[in-house]
């Protein structure tokens, strides 16, 4: 099952497997600091799911779902 950052639940944390989209979506993600490997901790969740507020490389980051379903995590197992 692939788990992307969208389906992630408020406190867990998870590292970055890939990043997927069309070029100016994966470039605008990844000018955000979110690259392959990078750690992100699911900091709060809005009630209706959206946005999603994260923490990564030392700062907060608010995500539309919109672009989090296109952010591919590694499952929590692996950890």
């Amino acid at each position: 099952m692939t788990v992307t950052l969208k389906d992630l639940k408020k406190g867990d944390k998870s590292k970055v497997k890939k990043v997927k989209g069309d070029g100016p979506t994966i470039r605008r993600i990844m000018d955000m600091g979110i690259t392959k490997g990078t750690e992100i901790y699911i900091r709060k969740v809005a009630p209706l799911g959206d946005p999603i507020q994260v923490n990564l490389r030392g700062y907060e980051l608010t995500l539309r779902k919109e672009d989090a379903k296109n952010i591919i995590m590694e499952d929590l197992d692996e950890l």
